[in-house]
């Protein structure tokens, strides 16, 4: 007999992925909202570059012609279940990880994800 899986319930808990958009990070992110989890979606592949001039030495550079967005990736987390915001962030850069998480204090006290800040998109 198989065996089958129940996902603990992560209602009303935060989760934040790094490098959601594709691979490990994109199943983790689903399998986070399938459990309720509200997902922080976050990378460099994004709608808000796709296409956009890019030039060397910006940190989104190469990435605008990417299937898979962190978007996607938070619609994916919404259709599950779960809550999928996406942030456009780079991680190797202190400043936009500390901004992430200053936004995120701010959600904290007003209760909602702000849309745009660092390319916040909201799943809906």
């Amino acid at each position: 007999m198989p065996a089958s899986y129940t996902p603990p319930d992560l209602h009303g808990k935060v989760a934040l992925v790094a490098g959601a958009s594709r691979g490990a990070g994109r199943g983790i992110a689903v399998a986070l909202g399938e459990a309720g989890a509200t997902v922080y979606c976050t990378g460099r592949s994004s709608r808000l570059v796709r296409g956009a001039p890019r030039k060397p030495g910006d940190s989104t550079f190469g990435l605008s012609g990417r299937l898979e967005t962190i978007e996607e990736t938070a619609e994916r987390v919404t259709a599950r279940g779960g809550i999928g915001v996406s942030a456009v962030v780079d991680h190797a850069s202190p400043g936009a990880v500390q901004a992430l998480l200053a936004d995120r204090a701010r959600t904290r006290q007003t209760g909602h994800p702000r849309e745009c800040h660092l390319g916040w998109r909201r799943a809906s």
